[in-house]
Order: structure tokens, then C-alpha cells, then sequence
């Protein structure tokens, strides 16, 4: 029987990362590594998350995968075989690269797989920005010649950030993370990423990063022009009582009396996103049979199952199998938590 599973974390050191995730979250990164992403829910080739409570610790998502799918996904769509999404926590020391994510009509073509991913910003410094999309008016061939010319840049919109934003990125939108900030990102489960231009750097190697002009070109969506943050707008949501049905696919799945404020930030075929924000003491039931997972931005979440107790720390998450019923999920007061649920 299947409960709520968290995960060791997965470091990837990358040029652009720093340290801020053992700051803030009191990852216990490797001694001296710029780490920029820690995979926490993970099915990818050489990089499945191992379980960290219960008796199933030791085995790994890829085995849960393969022995307990129907268990794990209830309705949610597996991608090519393996768990739909790829949950990180990223810290930005400098700007990544300007980049796209093909989209599916294009992936299969270029030999990658589409990625549709949506970023939270969790911590940012004054002034933080994000790249995402073309300024209006920029036509293909104006960015292709500035590839050339090595401005690029300029063919960007660019929105500055604060703690609290957040942004949905289709495959296809070109986009880059500025320095200074740490975010939870939420995407397809795929590691397809094409460089348009890095700022003119050298890897951890010393050695000048690829690019990948031709499949960037192919891919990008150039009739994206400055799109916008999501709203910031917080709503009262009384949780639905029991067997109400009330509420849309996320929210749906939540039961209770206690009134807490939500946003939602995604609502998309491949995942729903909303973040939940408890002014008081609050205590829902997850009355199961859908995938969802939990993740503590700030405060401190509490989840009670038949599978055992476990407290999240801020900057971790929780997978909550479908086939899991009779859970608990309690918050302190000032918590706030993003939920997920994969597509059907």
C-alpha cells in the first residue's frame, strides 16, 4: 500500500547556480558546488528520485513506476512511460542562457521533447527580471540577424520580479531566468533545452557552452509577444464539504470547512497549479483518488495518513499517491503551500 513519499533531492551544479538553496532551505549541498537546480521529484534516465520515509525508502520513482503505476498516477497521464512531471527548486546566482523548450509538434522532429514548465518566484532580489517572450514588434528575421550580431538580448521582453511571481512558459516561449532569485519550477517531465545565446561564458569546464541556433529557430513561437505575470489576485475559498464536487480539477480534491486564500496559477492539459495561503491554524482533508503534490514555500505543513506522520520543511515536497485516501493536511498560520496535479 502506497503513502505520502518525499524524495532525497538531485544536485545539479551549474555555472549560473550559488548557494542559496542550503540558505534557505538547509539543503545540505556539496561542499564547495555551484548548485543551481535540486531535482526533488524526478522519473528521468539516470536521475530517478529515491524515497526518503516509510518502508519504501531506498526504492526510487522509476521503480514505483514500473511495479505500482495505477496506484501512483489514478488518472493522470504518464509521459512515454514514466511520472508526467520533473519538480525542482532553482537558484539563480547569474542569468541563465536565453533559451526554448520545443514544442510538440516540433520535438519529435528535432530529436528533444517538448517541455511546458511554469516558475514561482520564491526569494528575488531588487530589480530581479525575467526574460520571457519577444518585445512586440520583433519579427524572425530581425532575431535571427541578432543571433548573428550577438544581441539577441534585445529581441526580449523583460518583466522585473518579486518574491510571490509567477510566470507559465508554453514550449515555444523563448525565455531566461535573471540573477538574483530562486524559484520552484513545475514542468513536463523532459531535459530538452535550446540555447540561443550564454552571455558569451564558459561552462564548468572552462569550455564555451553549445548552442543550438537551428533548433532554436525551429522552435521558437514568434507570434509570442510580451506576455504577463499571473495574476497576483488572491481569492477566499471555503473548501468544498464532503462529496460536494464543488471547485475545479486541483481544488476538487480538497474537502473540509476551513476558509483559506488561494491563487490559482495554472490551469492547464498538463497540470494544475494553485497556491494556498492559511492566515490562521487550518486543517483539510485530501479525500484521494487523483495524484497531488504538495509543496512548503513558507511556514509548516503537518500531513497525518494511515501511511504514517511527516512534516514538511519549507522547500520540500510531498507526492501524495491517487490510491492514498483518509489524509490530513494541516497548516500553521502564515503557511503558504503550491499544489499540483498532472493532467488526466
Amino acid at each position: 500500500m502506497l503513502y505520502p513519499l518525499i524524495f532525497h533531492p538531485i544536485f545539479k551544479e551549474r555555472v549560473w547556480g550559488g548557494r542559496r538553496l542550503k540558505e534557505l532551505y538547509s539543503k545540505e549541498l556539496p561542499e564547495g558546488a555551484t548548485i543551481g537546480e535540486s531535482w526533488e521529484i524526478s522519473d528521468r534516465p539516470g536521475d530517478s528520485s529515491i524515497i526518503a520515509n516509510g518502508p519504501l525508502a531506498g526504492k526510487d520513482l522509476r521503480w514505483l513506476m514500473e511495479r505500482h503505476p495505477a496506484e501512483l498516477l489514478g488518472s493522470a497521464r504518464a509521459q512515454n512511460g514514466r511520472f508526467p512531471l520533473l519538480i525542482k527548486l532553482l537558484d539563480c546566482r547569474d542569468t541563465l542562457s536565453l533559451q526554448v523548450h520545443p514544442p510538440s509538434h516540433k520535438a519529435g522532429q528535432l530529436g528533444g521533447e517538448p517541455k511546458t514548465e511554469m516558475w514561482f518566484i520564491a526569494d528575488a532580489i531588487p530589480g530581479a527580471e525575467l526574460f520571457v517572450g519577444l518585445k512586440s514588434g520583433a519579427t524572425a528575421a530581425q532575431f535571427r540577424q541578432k543571433v548573428h550580431e550577438g544581441t539577441v538580448a534585445d529581441c526580449f521582453h523583460r518583466i522585473q520580479v518579486k518574491a510571490g511571481d509567477a510566470m507559465f512558459l508554453p514550449s515555444g516561449r523563448v525565455h531566461a531566468l535573471g540573477a538574483g532569485m530562486v524559484i520552484f519550477e513545475i514542468q513536463q517531465n523532459s531535459d530538452t533545452t535550446y540555447r540561443v545565446f550564454d552571455w558569451n561564458r564558459v561552462g564548468l569546464d572552462g569550455k564555451p557552452r553549445d548552442l543550438h541556433i537551428a533548433e532554436s529557430l525551429e522552435s521558437i513561437d514568434f507570434e509570442d509577444f510580451e506576455p504577463g505575470l499571473v495574476s497576483p489576485d488572491w481569492m477566499s475559498f471555503a473548501i468544498p464539504k464532503k462529496n460536494s464536487g464543488d471547485g475545479n480539477a486541483s481544488t476538487s480534491c480538497w474537502e473540509g470547512s476551513t476558509s483559506l486564500e488561494i491563487r490559482h496559477l495554472v490551469q492547464d492539459e498538463l497540470f494544475d497549479v494553485d497556491l494556498f495561503k492559511s492566515n490562521q491554524a487550518a486543517t483539510c482533508h485530501l479525500r484521494g483518488g487523483s495524484l497531488q503534490i504538495l509543496g512548503l514555500v513558507q511556514g509548516g505543513c503537518h500531513i497525518r495518513s494511515t501511511g504514517g506522520d511527516l512534516d514538511l520543511s519549507p522547500g520540500q515536497f510531498c507526492l501524495i499517491p491517487a490510491s492514498v485516501h483518509g489524509c490530513d493536511v494541516s497548516l500553521d498560520p502564515g503557511t503558504t503551500l503550491i499544489s499540483t496535479q498532472p493532467g488526466d
